[in-house]
């Protein structure tokens, strides 16, 4: 079995590069202008903002429940994983 912060650094690792492709489509779709570009602009300040106070909450809970540093990073972790792949599917589609 992986050490549990190197497999934690591989998941890490996947989220950049995912979050690079997001960035890579926001940027086109900004690019574009008009009222999807205004409307992306907003999305993606607010789905900051939730994905910020929903990683907390999930750490907090991890802590609360006793749970490793390990395992705690991971559960924040998680939150913006999921976030990263909706977007990229999202913006993939159009």
């Amino acid at each position: 079995m992986f050490n549990p912060w190197f497999a934690l650094t591989l998941k890490t690792v996947q989220l950049g590069l995912d979050a690079q492709s997001v960035i890579a489509l926001r940027m086109i779709r900004l690019a574009s202008g008009g009222a999807s570009a205004k409307a992306e602009m907003s999305r993606m300040v607010i789905e900051k903002v939730s994905a910020v106070a929903e990683a907390q909450v999930a750490a907090t809970a991890a802590v609360i429940a006793g749970r490793k540093d390990h395992a705690v990073a991971g559960k924040a972790l998680k939150v913006f994983s999921k976030r990263v792949r909706g977007n990229k599917r999202r913006l993939s589609r159009r």
